[in-house]
């Protein structure tokens, strides 16, 4: 698949990385359980397709609900629908789902799968009242639709109104929960604990017990990919564009895997689903029609590593089928201009413990319907 990286092979600057991630210090507070990252299924990814997905551009409801139906079933081995969801949560808790709104209008999370997540979790017994949808940005959040899509008595939150360049802001974040690192912008006090830390969106410490991670399948141009790792890192803390406020000043590898290592976000996130039916090859995060793609897979996992490995190799495998390089081996052009991008950050969670790295210990089952 192309996708056999070693830190030798990645890109200059990338040998600092995992030091730095492993220096960064953290202070959060949630308690580990069987499903904390890996999670019960180390090194199990399973990919549905089904060819009926998409038509026209356009999401299949029926194709995809048979395609989340059995992802669920094959990743758990449960022996129906409400039994697989009921692997990972419980009556009483309130369950958060974190959806990615950046690509809009063209790569997002998509309403016919996050349908279908919000019905697994009604059959394991979650009311409406019960699941919170949320993205750090209100008004990106509003602007994809997402509230439109909810069914009734579904909630919906988000830590700021809207995209700040600097994001230094702490409303809608818990200074009890932050990752600190020896990492700023440039013209802000080293010394400040503000400009240092990256606190955690009181959505995921306050109002919500677990958490789904719905992220989408998408190139990122400092960052590499954008799978579950990022969707996480970059959307349930503050002060996250210190880790790539310059085309040259890129800090993806550590900041990334840091943040998902903070018990809050660790611990409490229990389920990411990867919605593969289109994705993005080039350019993103923000998602340019000539590059986007059909795949029409779905991808499940408790593991996230496992999980965007395998997802990095999709979409290595599609820049092949046109002619690009590698995302590790990518250069500047003028859709995606970041000199060095940092896909390491994929590796370096692995490292850290947050889940299966080594292709050979990667088990991915699938799956193709239709």
């Amino acid at each position: 698949m192309g996708c056999n990286f070693t830190r030798r092979r990645l890109l200059a600057g990338a040998l600092s990385a995992p030091q730095l991630a492993f220096s960064a210090q953290v202070s959060s507070r949630a308690p580990a359980s069987k499903l904390s990252m890996p999670g019960p299924f180390r090194g199990r990814v399973v990919a549905v397709t089904h060819p009926a997905s998409l038509v026209s551009w356009r999401y299949q409801a029926e194709p995809v609900r048979q395609m989340i139906e059995r992802g669920m079933l094959e990743l758990t081995g449960a022996g129906n629908w409400a039994e697989a969801w009921r692997l990972f949560v419980s009556p009483g808790e309130r369950i958060g789902i974190k959806v990615n709104p950046v690509g809009q209008p063209h790569v997002i999370s998509a309403p016919e799968v996050l349908r279908p997540i919000i019905a697994g979790l009604n059959a394991a017994g979650i009311p409406n009242k019960d699941i919170v949808v949320y993205d750090r940005y209100r008004d990106q959040f509003i602007k994809a639709g997402f509230p439109s899509w909810l069914p009734d008595g579904v909630r919906t939150s988000s830590a700021a109104k809207d995209y700040d360049p600097i994001q230094l802001g702490t409303d809608g974040y818990d200074p009890d929960h932050y990752m600190e690192m020896a990492l700023t912008h440039p013209g802000y006090d080293g010394s400040s604990l503000t400009a240092r830390r990256s606190y955690a969106a009181r959505f995921i410490t306050k109002e919500v017990d677990k958490l789904i991670n719905l992220c989408v399948l998408k190139d990122h141009q400092s960052a590499g990919v954008t799978l579950a790792l990022k969707n996480l890192s970059h959307g349930l803390v503050n002060n996250v564009s210190r880790s790539h406020y310059t085309t040259t000043a890129n800090s993806c590898g550590a900041f990334i895997p840091a943040v998902v290592s903070m018990p809050v976000i660790r611990n409490k996130t229990v389920l990411h689903i990867l919605d593969g039916v289109k994705g993005l090859y080039h350019g993103g995060p923000g998602a340019r029609p000539q590059f986007v793609f059909e795949h029409k897979t779905i991808y499940f996992a408790t593991d996230p590593v496992a999980l965007d490995r395998t997802g990095w190799q999709a979409i290595d495998a599609k820049r092949a089928e046109v002619g690009k390089k590698p995302v590790a081996l990518d250069t500047p052009d003028e859709f995606s201009t970041f000199r060095h991008r940092q896909p390491e950050h994929v590796e370096i969670a692995g490292a850290l413990g947050l889940g299966e790295w080594d292709e050979k210990k990667i088990n991915v089952r699938r799956i193709r319907l239709g």
